[in-house]
């Protein structure tokens, strides 16, 4: 482990990060005080992998008509009472 003072850190920071990603723990200290520890991090599940484009290709069938409407689906939302119409708000009162 390697002992860095912070004045040293602030000036190779990249240095010292490369050092880390690299494997190499660095001891922070102040006033010759360790205080915290620059080290690399470990493997966490936290961490989500970048999703590839077509990855899941040919785990599901998919229908050659996807893109096409569904107009049964289209007639039930527009005259459906999925969405029912509108209710004109009632008149403010004028006051005289």
């Amino acid at each position: 482990m390697r002992h860095t003072n912070i004045h040293e850190l602030k000036v190779r920071l990249a240095h010292d990060a490369r050092l880390a990603k690299a494997g190499e723990t660095d001891a922070i200290s102040q006033r010759n005080k360790p205080f915290a520890e620059l080290r690399p991090v470990a493997d966490s599940p936290k961490i989500i992998p970048k999703r590839r484009v077509g990855m899941m290709n040919g785990w599901f069938p998919v229908p050659d008509d996807i893109n096409t409407p569904d107009l049964e689906l289209e007639d039930i939302i527009e005259n459906g009472s999925v969405f029912p119409p509108a209710v004109p708000p009632a008149p403010c009162p004028v006051r005289p």
